[in-house]
């Protein structure tokens, strides 16, 4: 019978031959993108994040499940920040979409509103937002919220987000590992929908981008 990894490799195809710091700096680019520029709001981070884990576990790399977590906190931090000053700079008047089903008006003024009500937390708690987690960012700098502040709850939700879900995926994989044949399905479903979901948010993000722009006002809470 031949052993789990050995068929998940098989599986893997092009992915399965990629290194393990290959897949670590994809991460890690990717990351910086979803945290910092619109064009996140498209990308899979949660499913990337778990299925690295799910990579690695596959090759028995726990040191490298754990410094991806670590330096995937620092990078998301980073990318937080600089789509804060983004932000900041930007001023307060965004370009959002006329008729996007994404980048909208809407989305723009609920993730305002989620700011000004939830103050520091929002800004740990949009770390579990997809879209939220995108967003947050330009609009806390818009608001003028104070840097120090941001980075202090950006900084404690990417210590929770990261890690939870890199780590899940490497130590998850051992315990799908104990029933023949659900490893494999798990770790190449996951790569599946993470380049498959990866692609299809760059092409949304192409046809959102192509539609009319509309610019909308931000205004910082009380």
């Amino acid at each position: 019978m031949v052993p789990l990894a050995s068929e998940s490799h098989h599986a893997l195809g092009l992915l399965g031959g990629l290194g393990a710091l290959t897949v670590c700096a994809v991460v890690l680019a990717l990351v910086f993108v979803e945290c910092a520029f619109i064009i996140g709001l498209f990308l899979p981070g949660d499913s990337m994040l778990f299925t690295a884990g799910l990579v690695l576990a596959d090759r028995g790399l726990a040191g490298h499940a754990w410094g991806l977590s670590i330096l995937a906190v620092g990078v998301a931090v980073a990318g937080n920040m600089v789509g804060f000053f983004i932000g900041r700079r930007a001023g307060n008047t965004f370009i959002v979409r006329r008729g996007g089903k994404v980048l909208t008006a809407e989305r723009m003024c609920r993730a305002q509103s989620f700011l000004n009500r939830y103050g520091l937390w929002s800004v740990v708690l949009a770390r579990w937002l997809p879209w939220v987690r995108t967003l947050a960012p330009l609009v806390a700098g818009a608001c003028r919220m104070d840097s120090r502040r941001f980075m202090a709850g950006t900084s404690m939700g990417a210590l929770i987000w990261v890690p939870a879900l890199v780590l899940t995926g490497y130590y998850g994989a051992g315990l799908l590992g104990q029933i023949p044949g659900l490893k494999t399905t798990a770790l190449v479903l996951s790569i599946v929908f993470f380049v498959g979901g990866t692609g299809y948010g760059v092409w949304r993000y192409r046809q959102e981008m192509n539609r009319p722009a509309q610019s909308i006002k931000i205004v910082a809470g009380d």
